[in-house]
């Protein structure tokens, strides 16, 4: 479990189906709103560090821009592609109008 929350963005910022990577403590986290829940992984795909917020969003799956490994963003589980590993996942949290994103320490 996180040890503490940080504010990252407003709810009104993403629609259902947009997603934008986000700064939390010194990393790139790819933020997604799928019809109207909050996912949060780590923006860069495994195999040649693309931002995944570059690439496209299917439903549940973000497609890398790059050579189109795609990544499960409930479970950051590697679906399909050339990257050999998943990627992290971060814990969402909405309160009032405002996404936050788990941390460590």
């Amino acid at each position: 479990m996180p040890d503490r929350f940080l504010p990252v963005a407003n709810i009104a910022e993403l629609a259902p189906g947009q997603m934008k990577w986000v700064a939390v403590a010194g990393e790139r986290v790819l933020l997604a709103n799928v019809d109207g829940t909050f996912h949060a992984i780590a923006d860069v795909c495994g195999h040649k560090r693309a931002p995944l917020s570059r690439g496209r969003l299917l439903g549940h799956i973000v497609e890398c821009p790059l050579h189109f490994a795609q990544y499960d963003l409930r479970t950051g589980r590697l679906i399909d592609g050339p990257a050999a590993a998943d990627v992290a996942v971060f814990a969402v949290r909405i309160v009032g109008d405002t996404v936050y994103i788990g941390v460590e320490g």
